[in-house]
């Protein structure tokens, strides 16, 4: 090899390892910044669900990974604490105090839970955070109204919060809760249509209500308590959608092509139940002879229960007919759009450090 390619070679390496070096950097930023955030807000989120009735009590404590299925005590995996994390560092944004914002953050968190428990009881899910869903374990009754009472207790600590922006965040929540439970639905609708018959624009609008809709207003709650004016918050829930269907855009490629020991739950696991997930509508509606190939494949699971390489055969499809290309592109695009709207409400890049690194954080996880 000459000396110009060896120096060539020592450069792109070095670039590499710079480029690989800042991206753990932020990863432990961002995972710094989760971690404060769960310790800020569960002691709230525990006086919350004690405050529930015995047996709503007992399934809120195992699904937020605190008790087993028997009641005795668990350290388990209450999730990554991603929204409340977004209501304070947005606070911290704007130079906000976010020790007067944890009741707020904590009533987001209790909402995103609320969603969790209904969505898999109504899309069947039998895994969450590597373990079996309260449904499975208590049944659908019990966990929808565990769900009801999360919710309810949501609203609570906003309408018992003395801070002047807690009545305007209240209101956004309930709005939000709204837009959620019509995400819900039209997820539920798309489910029972055929395959070809369900468009790209309809299931982005889908993703947005059901994903975004709740990261923008943890934004949007952080820029209340802050004091943001109404401009500024309305960046900020745009900067918060943009990256909640950037996350959504990998959560999908992810529930396709995602490591089960990553994710807690079986490979293909979306393909098995034959989810409309956005890479596989987008290769659906690529034309040609991988989209027929895949819409071939794509028809309701047989009577028997699919073996790893009927459905590694579908994953294939979808890729080949370019639905994991388009999620990723389309991940980054909205990404990149997040990161203009928070330039509106943050113009000082170095103040908006936190709220970015959550959003790379959320759309670089690992599969």
């Amino acid at each position: 090899m000459t000396q110009p390619a060896v120096r060539e070679q020592a450069r792109v390496a070095a670039e590499v390892a710079a480029a690989a070096a800042a991206e753990g950097y932020e990863a432990q930023e961002a995972s710094a910044i989760l971690a404060q955030a769960r310790a800020a807000v569960d002691p709230e989120l525990r006086r919350a669900v004690e405050a529930l009735p015995g047996s709503m009590r007992r399934v809120a404590r195992y699904h937020f990974g605190w008790e087993h299925a028997d009641g005795t005590p668990a350290t388990g995996n209450a999730g990554k604490a991603v929204r409340p994390a977004l209501v304070l560092a947005a606070v911290r944004a704007l130079g906000g105090r976010p020790e007067r914002a944890v009741r707020a953050a904590a009533a987001v968190e209790l909402t995103h839970n609320f969603t969790l428990l209904h969505d898999d009881v109504m899309d069947r899910d039998a895994t969450r955070r590597h373990r079996p869903t309260a449904w499975t374990v208590f049944g659908d009754a019990d966990a929808i109204l565990a769900g009801d009472a999360i919710q309810a207790q949501a609203q609570r600590l906003l309408a018992e919060e003395g801070h002047p922006a807690a009545s305007a965040a209240a209101a956004r929540l309930a709005a939000c809760v709204v837009e959620l439970c019509e995400g819900q639905a039209v997820d539920v609708a798309l489910e029972g249509r055929d395959p070809t018959d369900v468009s790209l624009p309809e299931t982005l609008a889908m993703a947005e209500a059901k994903t975004g809709a709740l990261l923008g207003c943890a934004c949007a709650v952080g820029g209340l308590y802050a004091g943001a004016d109404d401009e500024e918050v309305e960046a900020l829930d745009a900067f918060g959608r943009c990256a909640g269907l950037a996350f959504q855009l990998i959560d999908d490629v992810i529930g396709i092509w995602g490591d089960p020991v990553r994710t807690g739950k079986p490979a293909c696991a979306d393909l098995a139940v034959r989810k409309k997930s956005l890479p596989v509508v987008a290769a659906l509606a690529s034309g040609g002879a991988a989209a027929d190939e895949l819409a071939a494949l794509y028809g309701p699971p047989g009577p028997k229960k699919e073996g790893v390489a009927e459905l590694e055969a579908i994953a294939l499809a979808v890729e080949r007919a370019g639905g994991r290309d388009w999620a990723q592109a389309q991940a980054a695009d909205h990404m990149s759009r997040a990161v203009d709207r928070l330039s509106q409400a943050v113009p000082v890049p170095e103040a908006a450090d936190g709220l970015l690194s959550l959003a790379e954080f959320v759309t670089r996880r690992g599969y």
